[in-house]
């Protein structure tokens, strides 16, 4: 039996679009496709984003084989960043099994703080170039210890954020490293982003596996779909306004939140 027989046609489709869109904007696929399967296809909120770390795990480790490659990835940031985010992602894993990863309790916090994230992650877009005018001043004197530490407390942020929801380490990550490495060119500040999502992301969704698992299926037509997505995405996103991109995806963000919580 071939692998076509095995894809479901309407997430190839939304796969594409999550694609595309993360290539367009370089935000992060769980902002969209955590709640498009949890809203649209009716997945449970613990499965969607055990489904989305497992499919991000595998994405970014292309993209982060590329970067590495072409030598832009910072180890430096990585490690300091995972020093924050592997120990928050495994003690908040094991407060999901404590409760029960499939119990009524941590399925409403995954939706309550996936919208909270989500509106987070539109403030992000929408405020980055205010914050960078407003802040980036006042880190740019600090000392590399003060940064180091402040880089592991942003990774530990994003351990809690990534694990219970999956979003949090496009945007949002991006964004406060930018603010802790002003001189450092944006290419080797998305680049060591995307390679401290991929320890973060396979740790975190292999304990969302340890409670529940994920249809296979699912994760093969959803890459299916985003792979072909990111690549056409990256011919046409020089021709677009970067801010016109931002607040539309900012806005559907905002959207979304709102219904995670209604």
């Amino acid at each position: 039996m071939s692998i076509l027989e095995h894809l479901n046609y309407a997430y190839v489709l939304s796969g594409f679009g999550v694609g595309f869109l993360v290539g367009m904007t370089g935000v992060g696929g769980g902002s969209l496709m955590t709640p498009l399967l949890i809203l649209l296809f009716g997945v449970a909120p613990e499965k969607a984003v055990a489904t989305d770390l497992i499919y991000a795990s595998i994405t970014k480790t292309g993209g982060s084989l590329v970067h590495a490659f072409n030598r832009t990835i910072d180890w430096r940031i990585v490690l300091r960043l995972a020093a924050g985010s592997l120990p928050a992602s495994v003690a908040t894993l094991a407060a999901f099994h404590y409760l029960g990863i499939e119990s009524a309790a941590v399925s409403a916090l995954i939706t309550k703080v996936l919208g909270i994230a989500l509106l987070f992650t539109a403030a992000a877009l929408i405020a980055r170039n205010w914050l960078l005018r407003t802040y980036s001043g006042r880190f740019e004197g600090m000392s590399d210890s003060a940064t180091r530490n402040y880089t592991i407390l942003t990774g530990a942020v994003l351990g809690v954020l990534v694990t219970i929801s999956s979003v949090g380490a496009g945007a949002l990550g991006v964004t406060a490293l930018i603010l802790l490495y002003p001189r450092l060119p944006i290419v080797r500040i998305a680049a060591s982003d995307i390679a401290h999502a991929v320890p973060l992301t396979l740790v975190a969704g292999i304990g969302h596996l340890m409670g529940g698992g994920i249809r296979v299926e699912t994760l093969i037509s959803l890459l299916a779909g985003s792979l072909p997505g990111i690549a056409i995405a990256s011919i046409f996103a020089p021709k677009v306004p970067d801010a016109a991109l931002r607040y539309v995806l900012a806005a559907t963000l905002i959207l979304v939140s709102i219904r995670m919580f209604v």
